[in-house]
């Protein structure tokens, strides 16, 4: 009886803490002075990008099934839907730039912008183009699931490291410390299961 107790503890903490790692950096935002110096659609347009990153965070832990009382079938269903809200995110970014700033983004597309962080987002847009579209044709590209899987995975570390490097290269709306933390946990959480798989790959390796 106390065990399952302690569990449910838990599991109302780890959710509790995840639940937090998204709301915090949202909320920190939308009391950011520069709020009062942007156009409507450029404020739509930078929270869709920071409602982009908190998605990346649950991402792993729904495919994995690390969150608590998530049954992992579910949580794969789960974690397709939230890739298709990422990729409706990402582009209501775009879009909101583009609206904004036309050369701006042309150039952060071409790959010409003198901003660094232009180009780690340009590149990590891409990357979860890519991730969704492999998703999508999986069967079509009749690729094996192994391969499909190591594919697929790579384009998430590409969005990853791409979108933490140009988030951290940003000084705007964002509240500096919730967005360190909300970065290093999807980075975290993106590595624990990298780790789950080759530990996995290791031990079948042994079994052969």
């Amino acid at each position: 009886m106390q065990s399952k107790q302690t569990g449910r503890i838990g599991a109302a903490l780890i959710w509790c803490a995840v639940i937090a790692a998204i709301v915090v950096p949202v909320v920190a935002a939308s009391t950011s002075p520069l709020l009062a110096w942007r156009d409507p659609i450029y404020i739509l347009a930078g929270f869709a990008g920071i409602v982009a990153m908190c998605l990346m965070l649950l991402q792993p832990l729904l495919i994995a099934g690390y969150l608590p009382g998530t049954p992992k079938v579910i949580g794969q269903r789960v974690h397709r839907m939230v890739g298709a809200a990422l990729v409706i995110a990402i582009i209501i970014h775009v879009a909101g730039l583009w609206i904004t700033s036309p050369p701006d983004v042309m150039d952060a597309l071409l790959f010409v912008s003198p901003t660094a962080f232009s180009v780690w987002g340009v590149i990590a847009m891409w990357a979860v183009f890519a991730a969704a579209l492999l998703a999508t044709f999986r069967k079509r590209l009749r690729l094996g699931f192994r391969t499909w899987r190591r594919a697929h995975l790579v384009f998430a570390v590409i969005t990853v490291a791409g979108t933490v490097t140009h988030a951290l290269l940003i000084e705007g709306t964002m509240e500096t410390i919730t967005k360190i933390l909300l970065c290093a946990l999807v980075v975290l959480a993106t590595a624990k299961i990298i780790l789950d798989l080759w530990v996995s790959a290791a031990r079948r390796r042994r079994g052969t």
